[in-house]
């Protein structure tokens, strides 16, 4: 029996400063471009202002792309078109930077952080700032065995919070999430089928590198199977990471939860990340108010599981390719919606606004008559004026 208690999340975790998220309207239906005209910059700079608690929004300076890797034993079965145990290639593409996530962090700015939880490689091969958090070698096969022990699906969990805590404490102040993994699309399929109530093949997609038919019909069957063992243990959400999820999924849900408790808001890349958000939704239901889907991934597990938590995707670029890439690309959306937010000047206050004085022609004068703003000249010029009109109009009146 695990010691972990999840519950505790419900209560730590609160929603975002729904005053300072008002303060952010407010503030917008005073500039000069009309609210509305910016679409859903809008929505972003107001979300960003409650989840940091400030208004005006904060520019976000300091992001940092975050990607678990794992193996996971299903691959053997043939569900992916990467061999089984091959993440580890993947890894290294990414830290040498011939990835299209090292490319777009290159190009942005971002650094990448990635976290072994359960490559099937020796630890020796990465550093020890990537290994360290690993939990084992590989996930079990999970349509037959489960991918982890309790203890090991805790061990894993806590190592999420961790690096959420490492994060938060650094000074991070948005975080792209994202995975690394061969296999890890069927597990995630697997969680979002349970949580959902859903059949395998309505949540079963080809992968970032396509699948075909045959291996289509492959993974369908083993999510099918492992969602049988799934079904039992779904009112234990760490018992059903470690049943059909993995070291890498169960690190990613302990992540996210602690990024809420923290207030560090999330930006989702794949379908891997949206089947731990739905877990972690089911453990503590603020917790998405958090996050914030970056793309559709054209995965059916991503689209059913971000439904579910009423996470609207911000692009729609068909980018398949995982590794938080199609999030990364979500960031500069983000913050043009921080800037636009806090720099867009504001509509000038007219006359009325700041002195709350009638119109100018209703405006009178001290002596009790009525006068015009526009009147110019001396009071000895106007007291002439005044006395000159009644001869002027004598000869109208004759």
């Amino acid at each position: 029996m695990s010691s972990l208690n999840l519950d505790d999340f419900t209560d730590l975790i609160e929603r975002p400063d729904g005053g300072v998220r008002r303060d952010a309207e407010a503030r917008r239906d005073r500039q000069i471009v009309p609210p509305g005209a910016l679409g859903r910059l809008d929505e972003l700079g107001e979300w960003l202002a409650a989840a940091q608690g400030s208004a005006p929004v904060r520019p976000v300076e300091r992001p940092r792309v975050v990607l678990f890797a794992g193996d996971h034993g299903i691959a053997e079965l043939g569900v992916s078109a990467r061999p089984a145990g091959s993440a580890s290639e993947l890894v290294r593409e990414v830290i040498e930077g011939g990835r299209p996530v090292s490319v777009l962090a290159r190009r942005l700015g971002v650094p990448v952080r990635i976290v072994d939880m359960a490559l099937d490689c020796e630890p020796d091969v990465f550093p020890q700032d990537v290994v360290r958090h690993r939990v084992r070698r590989g996930s079990g096969r999970i349509d037959i065995e489960d991918a982890l022990t309790l203890e090991e699906a805790e061990a894993a969990f806590l190592a999420g919070v961790a690096v959420a805590d490492e994060e938060a404490d650094s000074g991070t102040d948005l975080v792209v999430l994202g995975d690394i993994s061969v296999g890890g699309t069927t597990a995630a399929g697997v969680l979002v089928a349970a949580l959902c109530g859903t059949d395998a093949s309505v949540v079963t997609g080809r992968g970032g590198e396509a699948i075909d038919d045959l291996a289509w019909m492959r993974k369908c069957a083993a999510v099918r199977d492992a969602l049988r063992r799934a079904r039992p243990v779904l009112g234990e959400q760490l018992q059903l990471l470690a049943t059909v999820g993995g070291a890498d999924l169960a690190a990613m849900t302990g992540f996210l939860l602690q990024c809420a408790v923290r207030k560090l808001p999330v930006v989702l890349d794949g379908v891997v990340a949206a089947a731990c958000a739905l877990v972690g939704q089911r453990i503590a239901f603020r917790a998405p108010d958090w996050w914030l889907a970056a793309h559709k991934s054209g995965e059916p597990g991503q689209a059913k599981a971000l439904d579910r938590m009423a996470l609207e995707p911000l692009l729609d670029q068909g980018v398949k390719v995982g590794e938080g890439a199609g999030a990364l690309l979500a960031l500069p959306l983000v913050q043009a919606a921080a800037a636009l937010a806090a720099e867009l000047p504001e509509k000038p206050e007219t006359a009325d606004e700041k002195t709350g004085t009638p119109d100018e022609e209703s405006v009178t004068s001290e002596d009790g008559t009525g006068g015009s703003a526009e009147e110019t000249g001396s009071p000895e010029e106007r007291t002439l004026g005044s006395e000159e009109e009644p001869e002027e109009r004598q000869p109208e009146e004759r």
